[in-house]
């Protein structure tokens, strides 16, 4: 079909364009402005190998060499903390110590499918795989372009409790690493110590006094720094007002995508029917 008889199709359809235009338009703005909103509460966070008194340098000699400069992934003890925070044992700690499974109750309660589950006798209360699905949706961890710092972000409908999760996870991601560094550091004291006891040789002890007096000392910074994988820089903290989900972006985006899927809609229709027909042409 011919572009100029398409768009003359398309303009005989104006009508039934605009009120499904305006249709849409009150149906999508109706869904955007009735969906729940949530708090965000969020932590800058930067890797505690970047400073010069790292534990990991006192432990590992080479854990600091350098490597590919276009890898930004994160290593060391700040990569088994951002591992933790979405840990099945992290979820099981806001379960014990935290309100999060009434609050997920609440919201499952709450939610526009609740009757449908009551009356096909689907409602449960939520379980451990439902609060792991909702931390690791929730929970988004984004590293900085412009710095070696990492930005925390947890989202929930009340902002107490977005506060206190984030606050919790991150307390339980350092204490993770912390214990099992202290863990590390003990068995090769152990293993160090059981060793000298038997060794005789003094060109053998020497050395190994020197790995077990530099464990002695990495011993003593894990007992007394704070921070042995992510040292806060900012936070954490929770925004005043919600903002999620964007009801500006998605309002503005809804006033660009009814318009274009209607007129494509519109001219799918008029290719369907086809070109006008010679006898219709006459009347």
């Amino acid at each position: 079909m011919p572009l100029d008889q398409l768009l003359r199709g398309v303009w005989r359809l104006w009508r039934w364009l605009l009120l499904a235009v305006l249709l849409g338009w009150g149906l999508g703005a109706a869904l955007i402005l009735g969906w729940p909103r949530a708090y965000v509460a969020a932590a800058v966070v930067a890797p505690a190998e970047t400073s010069g008194i790292a534990v990991s340098t006192l432990i590992s000699a080479n854990s600091l060499a350098p490597g590919n400069l276009l890898d930004t992934r994160p290593g060391g003890n700040f990569a088994i903390y951002l591992a933790a925070l979405r840990s099945p044992e992290a979820t099981a700690m806001l379960l014990r110590e935290t309100p999060l499974a009434e609050a997920l109750a609440e919201s499952r309660a709450d939610g526009p499918l609740a009757p449908l589950r009551a009356a096909l006798g689907l409602d449960r209360p939520p379980d451990a795989d439902d609060a792991q699905r909702w931390l690791e949706r929730s929970l988004s961890v984004t590293q900085s372009l412009a710095s070696v710092t990492w930005t925390l972000e947890l989202a929930h409908a009340r902002r107490e409790l977005a506060l206190e999760l984030l606050a919790r996870l991150h307390d339980f991601a350092e204490r993770r690493v912390r214990e099992e560094l202290m863990a590390l550091v003990r068995r090769r004291v152990a293993t160090l110590e059981a060793r000298l006891a038997q060794e005789r040789d003094i060109y053998l002890r020497t050395p190994l006094f020197e790995l077990l007096a530099q464990h002695q000392r990495a011993l003593l910074v894990i007992g007394a720094d704070s921070a042995v994988a992510a040292r806060l820089v900012s936070g954490p903290a929770v925004e005043l007002r919600p903002s999620l989900p964007n009801r500006p972006l998605l309002l503005a985006m809804l006033a660009v995508a009814v318009p274009l899927a209607c007129a494509f809609l519109g001219a799918c229709l008029v290719l369907l029917r086809g070109p006008p027909r010679e006898g219709r042409r006459r009347r």
